[in-house]
């Protein structure tokens, strides 16, 4: 413990998964309702199909697929069951073929040829057929040149018994050959983490691989099953959603010789968007993980799966290091596979965080300056001003000065002299330009003023913003009497 900490810090408390209490006067632990599960932890789905009715008679028209899907005891029953009653049916047949000759009465006469030479009753006729399916020839019974219709009969025999052993034997091959147990050595997490990782909060897992030999091209998905109701009225008992692990970025295509933790980054695409510590108390949910790839000895695709429900997935807990670097190789610890160890995570949602970040920006300025209908455009510039917001105006100033640039000058003009951003904005554009220029003093300024006043004052107004135009009444002459009174007196000092 004391090596841990000393790595990870005094914070940090190791967790094990172990279902053991520890302690000696802890009570016992209150027995929780077990959940009901879509898919069990070692990947069998609880699904039962019922009420098929007429449905049923789909299972025949594909019966190989039938057979290889029952279970071992049902298959083995009714491999030895096609076999004794083909056996037993053609030995009968021979037998047939004996007695209606009359073979079996005169099997003993040196004279008469036989169909099946040294046929006398029924074991006999099953012993030669026996000898002759399985290619025994032991060349005591035999069939003759004299017996048409038997050699019809042997005909018939070896092609029901090379399809009788096609369709068996073959079905006992693949049965044997699913690599369903493959997947009994690839390891998955008893729980799910959720912590920070890069910044970001992020839901973790981990999963591992026991045998030397690889899962060629493995891919990992995740699905989360979640009820819901739509905004129609319909109930989703079973809604799936997909919890991306990589998928945009290729981290999803593993190459799985060591034990790797899967990550899915909670963002704004994520359905955990709005998952908190405390909501996760009440949420029901249940992330499957679906693990493909192709075993690297046989060359069949492998499944394995499991799930986890909400009480399986630890907040503020990350997984324990498990690789270590000896000499010449690296070494896995599986006897910490499972073990996670508590670290400092947030207790909220990343929807929290992102309101709680955007209330505390200085960028909310903006929005006061939208919430009034009546403010004019100085006033959301005293109101930017104020609050230091010098990286955008409103929207409804930019639609006042109707050019795109002259909101960044008017930005940049007011973290210098307040008074001469009101003046400038509401001055024509000449002696904006004019202003902007370095090195123009405000005597040659006030001159300019001069001379331009003397121009008509139509090219003026034409000059000016939209809403400034409406202000001077769309006409000739002087426009002060409808400017504000603060700037008049300011428009009067510098002219002047």
């Amino acid at each position: 413990m004391s090596a841990l900490r000393k790595k990870f810090g005094d914070d940090y408390q190791v967790v094990t998964t172990s279902s053991s209490g520890s302690g000696f006067n802890q009570p016992p632990p209150e027995k929780k309702r077990k959940r009901q599960r879509f898919v069990d932890k070692n990947g069998r789905c609880n699904v039962q199909h019922g009420n098929l009715g007429g449905e049923t008679s789909r299972y025949l028209s594909d019966l190989f697929t039938t057979l290889v899907d029952l279970k071992w005891r049902w298959n083995l029953f009714i491999f030895i069951l096609t076999y004794t009653v083909a056996w037993l049916f053609m030995a009968s047949m021979w037998w047939c073929i004996a007695y209606i000759r009359g073979d079996l009465n005169r099997a003993h006469n040196d004279k008469y040829t036989p169909c099946v030479a040294n046929v006398y009753n029924f074991p006999s006729a099953f012993l030669f057929f026996i000898e002759t399916e399985a290619t025994i020839g032991y060349g005591y019974r035999y069939i003759t040149d004299k017996c048409p219709e038997g050699i019809i009969l042997f005909l018939f025999q070896s092609i029901l018994g090379s399809i009788v052993d096609a369709f068996l034997i073959g079905c006992m091959f693949i049965k044997m050959s699913q690599p369903k147990k493959r997947a009994e050595t690839l390891m998955f997490s008893e729980h799910a983490v959720i912590s920070m990782r890069d910044g970001k909060l992020t839901l973790m897992f981990r999963v591992g691989n026991l045998r030397n030999s690889h899962m060629v091209s493995a891919q990992i998905r995740c699905k989360l099953l979640k009820s819901r109701q739509t905004p129609e009225g319909e109930f989703l008992p079973l809604d799936q959603l997909e919890l991306d692990v990589g998928f945009s970025t290729g981290a999803d295509q593993l190459f799985l010789v060591s034990p790797l933790t899967i990550c899915h980054v909670i963002d704004t695409k994520s359905p955990f968007y709005d998952l908190s510590q405390r909501s996760m108390q009440t949420e029901q949910f249940e992330i499957v993980v679906i693990l493909e790839g192709i075993v690297e000895t046989t060359g069949m695709t492998c499944q394995a799966r499991t799930s986890y429900t909400e009480d399986e997935v630890l907040w503020g807990h990350r997984f324990f290091p498990v690789i270590s670097l000896e000499e010449g190789f690296f070494k896995v610890d599986y006897s910490q596979f499972h073990a996670t160890f508590e670290v400092p995570t947030p207790p909220y949602s990343v929807k929290e965080a992102e309101e709680a970040l955007l209330l505390s920006s200085p960028l909310m300025a903006p929005s006061l300056c939208n919430s009034g209908e009546k403010n004019s455009s100085l006033d959301c510039l005293e109101i930017l001003e104020d609050n230091d917001s010098t990286t955008k105006l409103p929207t409804k100033l930019q639609k006042i000065t109707g050019r795109e640039g002259l909101p960044k000058k008017l930005l940049r003009m007011s973290s210098t002299t307040s008074e001469m951003t009101y003046n400038f904005g509401d001055l024509p554009m000449k002696l904006q330009r004019i202003s902007s220029v370095p090195g123009v003093s405000d005597d040659k300024l006030s001159g300019k003023a001069s001379k331009m006043s003397t121009e008509p004052m139509s090219k003026s107004v034409a000059d000016l913003p939209p809403k400034l135009q409406r202000l001077a009444g769309g006409g000739g002459g002087r426009m002060d009497g409808h400017l504000p009174p603060k700037l008049r007196k300011m428009n009067s000092d510098r002219f002047t």
